[in-house]
């Protein structure tokens, strides 16, 4: 399978984050690349595909905001990385705000997700890797995977979150349907439910979005995932969600697979986007289900066996040290 990597995602280097009370070392860091990279070796170019593949999915004023949003927060006197610290709770109304602590709110869903120095441009450059890796698999190759950094699934049309800025799922599935690609699934098997992509195409019947994950009334993002979402207008039934409690090993996984993999060919799609998180993995630091690395193989066949053009687009993973096998071991079984 071609791997696809540009080395300026590494530019995102926000120094700490928000988590349970307390400013702590940001999770998603470097060393997650190194460990994977270890392990895979060589990577494929990525090709520079412009912002029309990003406006499709990401309105004009919220990458505007992506690319100013640091340099405005240091232009106001504030140090370090800008994070947001209010938000608006009974809707968005288009307000006409200048104040960066105003617009950090307006487009964000968290206070995890700081916006660092060469955060626009790790997270521009992680979308055209997922692009690039659709173009191998358009091009014919079975299988691809884009290792983006920073990840993607959380973030919605219009706000970041999760650690996550453009959501590198949805680009690509959108630029595969505007190629010419009939039905597309997203099959999201991170730990935490992809909750960014499901906003964006839950009133679409074109895509149909499958997300096995920790069940939100226990674990973030809480506020979606839950098994009764399944789409509404066009997209009413287009949207699958198989929440699992904590603790949950292969067995039960195996289960919530089966289900997730029969809708998918219901659907009878002509691409597969899979984003994958090893943070389901049993030594993973912030999340809690118990799969082992031998398992990812397993996992990765059963997705394979669908026989379908897919596209693995990276999520989360954050037991480093195990990271690069983890990787290596779901990429390996298809």
């Amino acid at each position: 399978m071609r791997v696809f990597w540009d080395e300026r995602q590494r530019l995102h280097a926000p120094a700490q984050e928000l988590h349970n009370g307390g400013f702590v070392p940001f999770a998603e860091h470097c060393g997650r690349v190194d460990s994977m990279l270890a392990s895979l070796g060589a990577a494929q170019a990525v090709a520079d595909h412009g912002e029309d593949p990003l406006l499709r999915v990401h309105p004009r004023p919220y990458l505007d905001f992506l690319k100013s949003a640091f340099a405005d927060w240091r232009a106001a006197g504030r140090p370090g990385d800008a994070a947001g610290y209010v938000w608006p709770v009974v809707g968005r109304r288009p307000l006409d705000l200048d104040r960066i602590d105003a617009r950090l709110g307006r487009y964000s869903m968290d206070a995890s997700t700081p916006v660092a120095e060469g955060t626009w441009e790790s997270a521009y450059w992680a979308a055209q890797t997922a692009l690039s890796g659709l173009d191998s698999v358009l091009a014919g190759e079975s299988a691809a995977f884009a290792l983006c950094r920073p990840p993607g699934h959380h973030a919605g049309a219009d706000y970041m979150g999760g650690y996550c800025y453009l959501n590198n799922a949805a680009i690509a599935a959108e630029a595969a349907r505007a190629a010419g690609t009939g039905r597309v699934a997203i099959l999201d098997v991170d730990y935490h439910h992809g909750n960014g992509t499901q906003d964006i195409f839950l009133d679409r019947g074109d895509v149909f979005f499958a997300s096995i994950h920790a069940d939100p009334r226990t674990d973030y993002p809480f506020f979606w995932g839950h098994a009764d979402e399944r789409g509404i207008g066009d997209g009413e039934g287009a949207t699958l969600n198989l929440p699992l409690p904590q603790g949950t090993a292969i067995r039960e996984y195996e289960a919530a697979l089966d289900r997730a993999l029969a809708a998918v060919a219901d659907f009878r799609p002509e691409l597969l986007v899979c984003s994958f998180g090893a943070d389901t993995f049993a030594g993973d630091p912030i999340c809690s289900f118990a799969l082992e690395t031998a398992d990812y193989g397993l996992v990765a066949r059963r997705i394979g066996s669908l026989c379908l053009p897919t596209l693995v687009v990276m999520e989360g993973g954050y037991a480093v040290d195990a990271l690069g096998a983890n990787v290596g071991a779901f990429l390996g079984g298809f």
